[in-house]
């Protein structure tokens, strides 16, 4: 088994999501895309792929990167559907970070002609009225 690999088969959110000090004074949004996000159908065992994206504005902790990548691929060896995984990559970031605000966004590739797109929002999930006002979604933004 080659290292990545390995480190992908033994990552462990709990243990190995490193998550680093926000020291920032004001607020900000971090947006994150990870575009080759990857899991198994729990029913048919086909593969499923999507870009997942991440828009959070963190309160004390910021997630570190590579941890992240890390996290997004070790779905790859796993059955399970898209409402999953979204709901678990949110619920994780969400308890690791307590973010003030979180926003995990899957954007499935067509499969059998369908298209899903998966929607976890700080607002919708926790009741609250956050301002999103100012921070941009995926698809209007620019990099």
């Amino acid at each position: 088994m080659k290292y990545g690999e390995k480190e992908i088969a033994e990552f462990n959110a709990e243990r190995d999501l490193e998550i680093w000090e926000n020291t920032a004074a004001h607020d900000y949004a971090i947006y994150i895309t990870l575009p080759e996000f990857m899991a198994f159908c729990p029913r048919s065992g086909y593969p499923d792929f999507a870009s997942v994206f991440v828009t959070y504005v963190p309160d004390k902790w910021t997630v570190e990167l590579k941890a992240i990548k890390l996290y997004i691929n070790s779905f790859m060896n796993r059955h399970i559907s898209h409402e999953a995984a979204i709901n678990e990559i949110y619920d994780t970031l969400e308890s690791k970070l307590a973010p003030k605000y979180l926003r995990v966004v899957g954007d499935f590739n067509p499969r059998g002609n369908v298209h899903t797109v998966i929607e976890v929002d700080s607002n919708l999930a926790r009741g609250e009225n956050y301002d999103t006002s100012k921070i941009r979604r995926e698809e209007l933004r620019k990099f």
